[in-house]
């Protein structure tokens, strides 16, 4: 995604920007933007390349502000159609340059940047252009954030939850964000109930980052929100506590009914292969059985222990299943598990222990081996033996 977008940036989009100003304002200057703006663009990552876009519009633009912002709204093509992302690609990008301008350039005109920024969302999310107007005048913005949580366009709406998060992607850190997550909490009252899955999602994750620094102000928001919860705002709390019931909280697994400790045995543990290659999957299988004498709610979870480069293992948890368990009864599960190598990841051979979490209880499971990539290792050997050969 990343590559795509990056080359999403190029110098046809920075003709077809030149254009659209051009049309609004006749003076703009469209062969030394797109000069200035194409040099050099294609050695540039993707942030890097909107920022360097940006600082052509900075040159190019008329050097009053207001001026420039004016020119840039004239120019927007037509709104994003519908209450969903779904669909609409990497389009929407095309704005990010003119979002870099405003938060770069604009601290000094906050109302007629925060307008700005109200319009080009509707086009493209200003979740990350608006952290820069939060830490600069976090009380006029969220001034304009208490009215937009009632605009009627879902993607300002949105804006207001994706741009307060703690913790949002590719976005800068605010610090003042973090010392006030009561403001943040003011404005999701106002959006958990919306009437879009997209506007709800993102109040979500916004709690969702909220319980990685602030837990129990998560916790409490969340068992507010359960009070005669309806169903669109029950799936909403469970979203926003996935990560909490990945780290096996307790506590979060009690507000959705997962609090009890379980009374069950794992069985049968199977893997298949029980040694497996780096780039390998390996199979993972059990049968959870009840030992009690009624039913039970069960939130079960698989963790594997992945073996480091220091030697040390780190768990990763793989969500298995909510199911109801009768009494004495017995339920099969299983799991594939890759060991290929990732960005994020890269398998280490060793033994990788692996537990069954049933409502935040590890229940151990045996373990499995991984060994090295034997394919690479082949591939190694060969070339070492040619080599030899050559030399010989």
């Amino acid at each position: 995604m990343a590559d795509t977008l990056k080359g999403f940036f190029s110098p046809e989009l920075v003709r077809r920007l030149a254009g659209d100003l051009a049309r609004v304002d006749g003076s703009f200057p469209v062969r030394a933007f797109t000069r200035d703006a194409s040099a050099g663009l294609d050695k540039l990552e993707l942030l890097a390349r909107a920022k360097h876009i940006a600082g052509a519009l900075a040159k190019h633009l008329p050097a009053d502000y207001p001026r420039a912002v004016e020119v840039l709204l004239r120019s927007l093509g037509p709104e994003l159609e519908g209450d969903e992302l779904l669909g609409v690609g990497i389009a929407p990008f095309f704005y990010l340059p003119h979002l870099v301008f405003i938060a770069e350039r604009g601290l000094a005109h906050i109302e007629l940047s925060l307008r700005a920024q109200y319009e080009i969302t509707k086009r493209c999310s200003a979740e990350s252009s608006i952290r820069a107007f939060i830490a600069a005048d976090p009380a006029q913005t969220f001034a304009a954030f208490r009215r937009w949580a009632r605009d009627r366009n879902p993607h300002v709406r949105r804006l207001v939850s994706e741009g307060t998060r703690l913790r949002l992607p590719w976005a800068m850190r605010v610090a003042w964000l973090d010392a006030n997550p009561e403001r943040v909490v003011e404005l999701l009252e106002l959006l958990v109930d919306d009437p879009t899955t997209l506007v709800r999602r993102s109040v979500a994750n916004n709690v969702n980052d909220l319980g990685k620094v602030h837990r129990d102000l998560m916790l409490r928001t969340c068992e507010g929100w359960l009070a005669a919860a309806s169903p669109e705002r029950r799936a909403l709390v469970e979203h926003a506590l996935r990560s909490a019931v990945k780290r096996g909280d307790r506590e979060a697994m009690r507000l959705l009914g997962y609090g009890a400790k379980p009374a069950v045995a794992i069985e049968r543990v199977g893997f298949a292969p029980k040694r497996v290659a780096i780039g390998g999957r390996v199979a993972v299988s059990f049968v959870l059985r009840s030992t009690a004498k009624a039913p039970q709610e069960l939130l079960v979870d698989l963790v594997v222990h992945f073996v480091k480069a220091n030697g040390k293992s780190a768990p990763k948890t793989f969500k298995l299943e909510r199911l109801s368990l009768p009494a004495r009864g017995e339920t099969a599960l299983a799991s594939s598990i890759s060991l290929a190598v990732h960005t994020t990841r890269k398998p280490q051979p060793g033994t990788h222990r692996v537990e069954v979490a049933v409502n935040g209880y590890a229940l151990p499971a045996g373990a499995f081996e991984v060994t090295a990539d034997v394919a690479r290792h082949s591939r190694h050997a060969a070339a070492r033996r040619e080599s030899r050969v050559k030399r010989e």
